[in-house]
């Protein structure tokens, strides 16, 4: 008889004895990301490690321990060390396991924390430049051009207005809140664009991109015991536009950031990709798409595709609650255009 498959439990458990540096005691499961699990390894000899698992499904065909494992090791290499180290990975599982880092939430940010992420943003731009890391990858999703905002933003568009057929207050937003204001957003960066005599579908040149995470916030940091803070998850790594990673660090729905704290972030990262004298604009011109780029974000909870990865991932929310709760937070990420899209750039 074939033999029956290991729970997620089992599976955890084997890859920890064999990836481990000395025997494992206990396998714990720590809350992991929308798309990965998480377990704190301890071992016999009073160490602690993280074990991550990133299951692959037909839908999110990306390689995620690829992308952090090579990050990770590009970081430490360079001498980095506000990243956990990387240990030991197995392909065959999708396992890896990391450097376990205490540290608590960044719940309440304050000054010297935005301070901290524009400086480990501020390495990563130095980075750019040494060895290694020209073959790095572009990072997930990544927007090298205006026009590539918006494809993304419509793609999500299109597949949300199928799955809206079957959902009345999502076809509502959808159709009469945030079509036209996308509309008029395009409308409104494209006249910008066209003022400045910039191509909207001319990607960034490779000379101004930057390294980013891709997910960069508070949300993935952690601070430790003395106050310093840990950079974690490096799923999506890779080049970006520096552009996008401002917006996202200012946007990212993820995490609670005053408003005074996402415009100090703003300015300095204005000052810090200041040799870049096209950033100023195209962060100014672009920020809207990327306010219609996390509203489509927001709404992946009616996705039947990404709520089985989420399920498969662990997580055991009211789906039906859920879809709520981020169609209001779609609304109210929406509202920020008002403050940004008004009238037409002169």
């Amino acid at each position: 008889m074939p033999s029956s498959p290991l729970s997620e439990q089992d599976a955890a458990e084997t890859a920890a004895i064999r990836l481990a540096p000395s025997r494992p005691r206990s396998v714990t499961p720590r809350n992991g990301g929308g798309n990965n699990r998480l377990y704190r390894i301890d071992t016999i000899d009073d160490r602690r490690f993280a074990l991550k698992w990133y299951p692959r499904s037909a839908t999110d065909p990306r390689d995620r321990l690829g992308a952090e494992w090579g990050a990770v090791a590009f970081l430490e290499r360079h001498g980095v060390k506000e990243v956990p180290r990387g240990i030991a990975f197995d392909v065959s599982s999708n396992f890896a396991l990391y450097e376990w880092i205490d540290g608590d939430v960044v719940a309440s940010p304050q000054d010297n924390d935005v301070q901290a992420m524009i400086a480990f943003a501020a390495k990563l731009h130095e980075l750019r430049r040494t060895s290694g890391a020209e073959t790095l990858p572009q990072a997930s999703e990544a927007c090298l051009s205006a026009e590539t905002i918006l494809t993304q933003v419509d793609r999500r568009l299109a597949r949300l207005t199928e799955v809206a057929e079957d959902e009345p207050a999502l076809a509502q937003f959808l159709h009469h809140e945030f079509t036209p204001r996308c509309r008029h957003a395009e409308a409104w960066a494209r006249h910008g664009y066209n003022l400045l005599g910039w191509r909207f579908d001319r990607p960034l040149p490779s000379e101004l991109m930057t390294l980013s995470p891709s997910d960069f916030g508070f949300h993935n940091a952690l601070r430790r015991a003395d106050g310093s803070i840990a950079f974690i998850d490096f799923e999506y790594f890779g080049w970006d536009d520096p552009a996008k990673l401002t917006a996202d660090f200012q946007q990212h729905p993820g995490m609670s950031l005053p408003a005074p704290l996402a415009e100090a972030f703003r300015t300095a990262a204005i000052r810090l990709y200041e040799q870049d004298e096209t950033f100023r604009d195209r962060l100014r011109l672009t920020e809207p798409l990327y306010v219609l780029r996390w509203c489509m974000i927001l709404l992946n909870e009616f996705l039947p595709e990404r709520w089985e990865a989420r399920a498969f991932a662990g997580q055991q929310n009211d789906r039906v609650q859920a879809m709520r709760t981020q169609l209001a937070k779609a609304r109210r990420h929406l509202a920020r255009l008002s403050s940004q899209v008004m009238d037409f750039p002169e």
